[in-house]
């Protein structure tokens, strides 16, 4: 559980406002390297994001996409280069960026009920020592709500389906009321139904102007539910609107597949050699 509980800057209440006019996001000239690897996971990422946009980030396997995810979070610190989140240096302030990591990453044994996971949500507005309001259980309780998941409120995490699991780290997102939503693989291993209803609360996200970046293997998702597409492989390979990056030259540089792509479809049936 401890993926869940570092998102929020050790309890400090952040207050630092965005700047008007800022972008979401902006990363320049962003490399980065884990300890005793020779190669970079990352290497000079340069982007912005405007808030409401929704970003799919795509790409192989060992590609930095979820390396990319928790630098924005603030949960690994990059030693060259710049973060910016809303005018602000990320990690200056927690709660206006809520970060849902794979389900793998989660130790779900952790003795925790639902409703206590989705008041996490809270906790970067109100620190560790302060009792929830009033008005934190009440965005507990429409987060609960909104994710249908108000029946498991008492029920223990590790008890539930992984789907469930999903539904309750995207109402702990929810409860927080960040601007910018990182999700990493929320859609691995989930039935259709509670796909599109995870992605029903993102679309409604975006229409308050919220931010989303996603990453995801699920190509056939991009021209349906986000409006950019940015195709990682260590750095930028591809940067546009979803038809301008899911070309078949780009799929076939980072797959060695050549996809085709019919009336919402897409057919991976032709393997380049």
């Amino acid at each position: 559980m401890a993926e869940i509980i570092e998102t929020f800057n050790y309890g400090r209440v952040c207050t630092v406002p965005p700047v008007p006019g800022e972008p979401a996001l902006e990363i320049k000239e962003l490399t980065f390297t884990y300890p005793g690897v020779a190669n970079p996971a990352l290497s000079d990422i340069s982007l912005t994001v405007m808030p409401g946009e929704k970003v799919a980030l795509v790409g192989p396997n060992g590609a930095g996409k979820s390396t990319l995810i928790k630098l924005i979070a603030g949960l690994e610190r990059p030693p060259s280069g710049k973060i910016i989140v809303y005018g602000n240096e990320a990690g200056d302030c927690h709660h206006r960026v809520a970060y849902v990591p794979q389900r793998g990453a989660v130790d779900w044994r952790f003795p925790v009920t639902v409703r206590e996971v989705v008041m996490m949500g809270r906790y970067a507005h109100l620190g560790w020592l302060r009792w929830p309001t009033r008005a934190d259980h009440e965005a507990v309780g429409r987060s609960l709500a909104e994710m249908n998941v108000a029946d498991l409120a008492d029920r223990q995490i590790g008890e539930l389906s992984g789907g469930q699991q999903q539904r309750v780290m995207l109402a702990r997102t929810l409860a927080q009321e960040a601007d910018l939503l990182l999700l990493d693989e929320p859609l691995n291993n989930l039935d259709v139904p509670t796909q599109e209803l995870i992605f029903g609360v993102l679309d409604e996200q975006a229409k308050q102007d919220r931010t989303l970046i996603v990453s995801t293997h699920d190509l056939g998702v991009l021209p349906l539910h986000f409006t950019r597409a940015i195709f990682l492989d260590g750095h930028v390979v591809v940067d546009g609107p979803v038809a301008e990056v899911l070309t078949a030259r780009t799929l076939l540089r980072a797959y060695g597949v050549r996809l085709h792509y019919h009336e919402g479809i897409w057919d991976d049936n032709d393997v380049a050699d």
